[in-house]
């Protein structure tokens, strides 16, 4: 794997680019939250859920997922812009073809978020960031173990991701509440 080369000194360059990297992200994710607030994203809800069924109400769903796998692919470039003037060399076999684990590692990525939500994927790849650097410092030469228990962990217990998961306890503490409200006597007044 490819580790950065950033210059010797964080000059302008340097500065600029940790800041460019800092806001890819946060501009990636409020673009898409406003997409998703459109029209545009009910829409690719709607595919997301049934795509016959979007197709046969009148949608379009291929120049929908065109324009998302445009948008999505131009924030994948920017960040492929500011990789290759961070380490000034890319070789297609490193960094396009890194191996299958690199594929798995993004999936798991999302799974353990949450797919269909927008924070989930942040959440899971801020965890799975997290849980890798322990595995690789404690587990050493046990690390993919470790990361293969941690996918099972998370397809048998996590289904719906950590966002998911946190929204179903949410919801169902808010309805034993108002269960527990309901059957609570009332008291009559004067």
């Amino acid at each position: 794997m490819l580790t950065p080369n950033p210059p010797a000194s964080l000059g302008e360059v340097g500065l600029l680019l940790y800041y460019l990297a800092l806001l890819l992200p946060v501009a990636c994710t409020l673009v898409f939250a406003w997409l998703l607030s459109t029209r545009f994203g009910l829409a690719l809800n709607a595919i997301r859920d049934d795509e016959d069924k979007a197709e046969s109400m009148g949608l379009k769903v291929h120049a929908a997922k065109v324009t998302a796998s445009v948008t999505a692919a131009a924030f994948l470039g920017a960040a492929g812009a500011i990789y290759g003037n961070l380490v000034r060399f890319i070789d297609p076999t490193q960094t396009a073809f890194a191996g299958s684990t690199i594929g798995v590692w993004m999936i798991l990525m999302a799974l353990l978020g949450g797919t269909g939500t927008l924070l989930g994927p942040i959440i899971g790849a801020v965890l799975f960031q997290l849980t890798k650097e322990l595995f690789w410092t404690y587990l050493l030469g046990r690390q993919r173990v470790a990361l293969g228990a941690l996918i099972v962990a998370v397809a048998v217990f996590f289904l719906a991701g950590i966002v998911g998961f946190v929204n179903e306890r949410l919801r169902r503490e808010r309805n034993l509440g108002e269960d527990l409200e309901g059957a609570a006597p009332k008291e009559h007044g004067p």
